[in-house]
């Protein structure tokens, strides 16, 4: 059976050596016929909120964040539809600021992709550097009472803008809403502490989930540590098509574009299988190993104990090199002994949590990888490197048997799996 995968730019057809497959894959939904009315209409008739046009005055300095080169968001189209929406602001008067995280700055050559030239050429645009004191601004505490700082050009803006994009998220129940601010715009510690271990490995910081979901919970309470004006969140299909745009009040214009997410991209299975493919998304989501642990975190959620995840995921970006990711999981001999560092260390490491999840999925499962990584570095992070996709899948069904069922999801996390 062939099956069409989201694998890197131009996509990945596999050829599935059995009859008993399940495709999983979320209910797919038409783009907006016309994105720019759309778009248009969404912010002069907002959810919870004025129109935007009237929340910014001629001389406010406007600080708009967007998600960094690892987020499939529209950038290139939303944001010359934004300035439309405002002319009577000066393009000196904004500065688009890149939420990169804990992640690295993205290069001149990745902005211009991210967001066209016009806008590089025309607007500043700041990478968001957490590592860098000089660069952030106290906030206030969390609910714990640590310190918190955002990025200087987002505090000291006189109005705040955050885009998002709305999918599955395997930590935070969804993406989008204040998750664009924090971790985004945030200070490294604070961020390292948001992704603690007793949070992460916590049952309800998971898939779909927002309420009494503690990941969740305190994105929204650090992320609102600093009022955001305006909240540009979408949702989209698996062409990269805008299926809609949930506007206005961060809080009530996130809480219903999740619910329209969670209404097509939750899928229930009947039971486990013993063989999961999976993808990252495609290309921006599958640039890195460190990104792909979302892919295998989906298939895990129907994978049966000690079954098989093939997770095709190009990693173009490798591991990614920044971080700890790959040091982390190279100096560690199994999964055991990761869980046990990061249990045991005294406060978080950078990418712990990262690992943390990668490390349960190892526990759970055997996983394999196809992807552009050099085979002996996939051997070190402890997976299966897989050249043929066909060849592996046929040695597996040989293995525990050619009637075995394999499920498929072709756009990874973009789907929620999950067990009636």
């Amino acid at each position: 059976m062939k099956v069409p995968l989201q694998f890197g730019r131009d996509g990945l057809t596999i050829d599935i050596p059995s009859a008993r497959v399940t495709v999983v894959e979320p209910i797919f939904v038409k783009g907006l016929p016309d994105e720019a009315a759309a778009f248009a209409a969404a912010v002069r008739k907002p959810i919870g909120s004025q129109p935007l046009a009237e929340l910014i005055k001629a001389t406010d300095r406007v600080a708009i964040v967007i998600p960094d080169h690892t987020r499939p968001l529209p950038r290139e189209r939303i944001l010359p539809w934004l300035f439309a929406a405002l002319p009577h602001v000066p393009a000196e008067n904004f500065v688009i600021i890149n939420g990169t995280g804990s992640h690295r700055a993205n290069t001149d050559a990745e902005l211009r992709l991210m967001v066209g030239d016009a806008v590089v050429d025309r607007y500043r645009i700041v990478n968001h550097n957490s590592f860098d004191p000089a660069t952030l601004r106290p906030v206030g505490k969390t609910v714990d009472g640590r310190p918190v700082s955002f990025n200087r050009d987002y505090v000291e803006a006189d109005k705040r803008i955050v885009m998002g994009f709305i999918e599955p998220h395997f930590m935070a129940g969804f993406s989008g809403g204040y998750k664009g601010i924090f971790p985004a715009v945030a200070d490294i510690d604070s961020i390292k502490h948001y992704h603690r271990a007793q949070v992460i490995g916590d049952p309800l910081s998971t898939w779909g989930v927002l309420e009494n979901n503690p990941t969740q919970a305190q994105v929204r309470a650090n992320g609102s540590l600093v009022p955001v004006d305006f909240c540009i969140n979408v949702t989209q299909n698996r062409h990269r098509d805008i299926t809609g745009f949930f506007c206005g009040d961060v809080l009530a214009a996130h809480a219903e574009g999740c619910a329209f997410a969670k209404r097509t991209a939750m899928v229930s299975c009947p039971q486990p299988f013993p063989i999961v493919i999976t993808t990252n998304g495609g290309f921006p989501l599958d640039q890195n190993l460190y990104q792909t642990v979302k892919g295998m975190s989906a298939a895990a959620q129907i994978v049966a104990p000690g079954g098989l995840i093939l997770a095709v995921a190009e990693c173009s970006d490798g591991f990614p090199e920044h971080g700890n990711f790959k040091k982390f999981v190279f100096s560690h001999h199994s999964a055991g002994a990761m869980l046990d560092t990061i249990n045991n260390a005294p406060v978080p490491i950078l990418d712990q949590w990262q690992v943390q999840l990668f490390a349960l999925i190892l526990q759970r499962a055997r996983v394999a990888l196809h992807s552009k990584l050099a085979p002996g570095d996939v051997t070190r992070a402890h997976l299966e490197p897989v050249a043929d996709i066909t060849a592996c899948l046929a040695a597996e069904l040989k293995r525990i048997g050619a009637d075995a069922p394999i499920a498929v999801l072709p756009e990874g996390p973009m789907t929620i799996p999950y067990l009636a």
